[in-house]
């Protein structure tokens, strides 16, 4: 299922200043790219990233935090995972998070696919707009080394124009610059952004981008609050959602 959010949400949210002039505002160009978050946007990564979590968490001696935990604490890279997955036990510091990274990173990366899988729908919905010659990329604030190596486990390679990480450039997401730039690597001039999180809906409202947020990611807070054109509940309502911002954004 689809939802339209309409505008006033996002004022309300305190998101809407930084939007695009509103929903249905018309589009400079016509959309030829969809960008997508990865981590709770196209895969749900959650039961690797909590092994890894817990791996780097026991080599600082601290305790495992469970599962349905750290699903709430994804979503803006590494250090701030290994900061609330520290904070669920006890005090944080900036030596103990630095000193959580290798181990964090090192198991993830040997143990990258071991759980992760595609959302439902999501790999017939890709190859459906790539079938309609939509341009595909993806912008996240995984290293993007990680990413790479992610999606490549997936049999995905091929797959996206561009792939933009967390260190890709000197800036990352909320910073508008990440999308617009993974929408220039892929050879596009107009985007529309699919993603699961606040930080995905400032960085598409910055940018001046039509947004898609997906309501079975990662959000910690309700995410028709955040101001995004449409809200999908499974990854089957994309194309509608994409066929209604078409129709808004070019009238």
């Amino acid at each position: 299922m689809a939802r339209p959010c309409h505008r006033p949400a996002a004022e309300e949210s305190g998101l809407a200043e930084a939007g695009h002039g509103g929903y249905g505002a018309a589009m400079p160009e016509p959309l030829d790219t969809i960008v997508f978050d990865l981590d709770g946007t196209l895969v749900d990564t959650a039961g690797d990233l909590t092994a890894s979590l817990n791996h780097a968490l026991a080599a600082l001696g601290r305790p495992p935090v469970p599962p349905d935990s750290v699903r709430a604490m994804v979503g803006q890279g590494a250090r701030k995972l290994l900061e609330r997955g520290l904070a669920a036990s006890g005090d944080v510091t900036a030596e103990l998070v630095e000193a959580g990274v290798a181990p964090f990173l090192n198991h993830y990366g040997a143990n990258i696919a071991v759980h992760s899988r595609p959302f439902e729908a999501v790999e017939p919905v890709l190859d459906r707009l790539a079938d309609e010659g939509w341009r595909l990329a993806i912008c996240t604030n995984k290293p993007e080394m990680l990413a790479r190596q992610l999606v490549e486990a997936l049999g995905w390679a091929g797959r996206f124009g561009a792939l933009l990480g967390a260190d890709s450039r000197p800036w990352r997401k909320p910073d508008p610059r990440h999308l617009l730039d993974t929408v220039a690597e892929a050879g596009g001039r107009q985007a529309l952004f699919v993603g699961d999180s606040r930080t995905d809906a400032l960085t598409a409202l910055a940018a001046g981008v039509p947004l898609v947020l997906v309501g079975f990611g990662y959000s910690t807070e309700p995410v028709d609050t955040l101001g995004a054109d449409h809200v999908i509940d499974h990854f089957d309502a994309l194309l509608p959602a994409i066929g209604h911002i078409q129709a808004r954004f070019t009238a």
